[in-house]
């Protein structure tokens, strides 16, 4: 298990400014090729932008990035971004999935681009590929391709009474080729009277032997929206995971004690991670860690 250690992490990418509100981090980490490739979403405050872009990037040591590519909320017709997802087909081709905020509601869609490489993304070729309905927001997906199998575990949001859209569940769906998805039910629940009761939210799955170990983000209230902390799930299968433990494994010591949107690479010798941390301002940086 890689429980997130922020006294061991270092920054790699700052947020885009000082205080509340101003956010960089929901990573997707790939390795590939001798470099690490990361996308992730940079916010400002609500009312000064939100989600207003994703950023592809590259590192040769995981800690220093250089940007590839940026893409905006304007090009992809939304009124925010959220957590966007890197992933490499088995023919070589990438894809990155974002999830985008339908503007004047609180539904979300997940689409998708697919090119040659990393730096090479156009959001005119985007098509939507988790839409969502009038009762659900679907976004933040969680996407793997294993046994032959694409797997995609995403945080669903209800709809019909706008004051508990914040509350979230993660649904599990399966696909032949990682864009027509067909959904298995819910993956991962709340739990009544836990630290998690409010919403449960996947940011990272592996497989290992007949078990699956996943990393879901948790909260108790709708107060603490935006500060979810990092909890750890168990199943023996990818559409049956259940919490573990009555406390959180890792959080912020800083303000609401953010510590989410956990993503793991494997690299020489090791994992890295990446995940976004709150600091002592309240704003929320990119970190990474060895293990």
């Amino acid at each position: 298990m890689f429980a997130p250690k922020p006294e061991r992490s270092v920054v790699a990418v700052p947020p885009p400014g000082d205080g509340p509100g101003f956010w960089a981090g929901a990573p997707s980490a790939v390795a590939r090729d001798g470099w690490i490739y990361l996308a992730y979403r940079l916010r400002r405050p609500l009312g000064d932008g939100r989600g207003y872009a994703v950023e592809i990037a590259r590192s040769a040591d995981g800690e220093r990035f250089e940007k590839l590519l940026t893409i905006t909320k304007d090009e992809m017709k939304t009124e925010s971004l959220e957590r966007p997802t890197l992933v490499v087909t088995p023919e070589g081709r990438w894809r990155l999935y974002l999830s985008c905020a339908t503007y004047g509601t609180k539904h979300w869609r997940v689409e998708m681009i697919e090119a040659a490489g990393p730096a090479e993304f156009d959001p005119a070729d985007a098509r939507v590929v988790l839409p969502g309905d009038l009762k659900t927001g679907v976004k933040d997906p969680v996407i793997l391709h294993h046994g032959g199998v694409w797997h995609l575990w995403a945080s669903c949001h209800p709809l019909e009474d706008p004051d508990e859209a914040d509350q979230m569940v993660t649904e599990y769906a399966t696909s032949t080729d990682g864009v027509e998805w067909t959904w298995q039910g819910t993956a991962l629940d709340r739990r009544p009277g836990e630290w998690d009761s409010r919403g449960v939210r996947v940011t990272a799955v592996t497989f290992s032997g007949g078990t699956v170990i996943a990393y879901y983000d948790g909260r108790a209230s709708a107060e603490e929206n935006y500060e979810e902390r990092t909890g750890v799930a168990i199943g023996p299968g990818p559409s049956t995971l259940t919490a573990t433990g009555t406390a959180p494994v890792a959080q912020s010591e800083h303000a609401g004690g953010g510590l989410r949107y956990l993503s793991i690479v494997p690299v020489e010798g090791g994992h890295r991670l990446y995940y976004e941390l709150t600091r002592a301002d309240g704003a929320h940086e990119l970190r990474t860690e060895l293990h």
